[in-house]
């Protein structure tokens, strides 16, 4: 798997996260971001276009696969952000308490193995007053889907980077401890499976 982690699936997840309808969901979250931003999960950069840098100081991203981190080089040298990457992962964040103004997670919380854990970290940088932005696939609300959801779940996270398909993202905040200020929810464009959104704000 070796290679397949280094060469292939940094493409595959860089084309399949940065189509139409989940470009429209980062959108919806990005440029609320505010002052200092830690971006968890920043990947190939897929947010960076999207971000205000009227209102955003700097953004601190978080990913530990170096791989797909190089793809982001063009996205960065076109962002006028000053911007950071920590190689490391969410669920341990080598980041002062209350030092973030805002937390942003776009599609990550699926491949994270205790995103519970990583919520907790992301509500301890947060300055008071902050926020979480997200945008997440997660656990449908049709029975029928959700099975299948749940059937595909262990070959469809061999291929894909750890993502699981039916995480139960509201339920994820809640268990953390984290208020959900805003919350929307719908299925966009694509297999059902896999195209159940949320998105919003959360609060600390």
């Amino acid at each position: 798997m070796r290679f397949y982690d280094r060469y292939i699936l940094p493409c595959c997840l860089d084309k399949a996260c940065a189509i139409g309808p989940i470009t429209k969901q980062r959108e919806k979250v990005v440029p609320f971001a505010r002052g200092i931003v830690v971006e968890i999960g920043i990947g190939s950069g897929l947010n960076l276009p999207h971000y205000n840098a009227q209102t955003v100081t700097k953004i601190i991203g978080v990913d530990p696969d170096e791989h797909i981190w190089k793809r982001s080089k063009a996205r960065r040298k076109a962002c006028p952000i000053e911007i950071e990457r920590i190689g490391l992962s969410g669920e341990d964040l080598p980041l002062d308490s209350a030092s973030a103004d805002t937390v942003l997670v776009t599609y990550s919380l699926c491949t994270i193995p205790d995103p519970v854990k990583a919520l907790r970290e992301m509500a301890r940088v947060l300055k008071p007053g902050g926020q979480i932005l997200f945008t997440e696939h997660g656990k449908a609300p049709d029975a029928s889907v959700h099975k299948w959801q749940n059937r595909i779940d262990p070959f469809w996270s061999r291929i894909a980077g750890g993502c699981h398909s039916g995480r139960d993202i509201p339920a994820l905040f809640s268990q953390a401890g984290l208020t959900l200020t805003t919350l929307e929810q719908m299925y966009i464009p694509g297999p059902r499976v896999l195209s159940y959104n949320y998105w919003g704000a959360a609060t600390a």
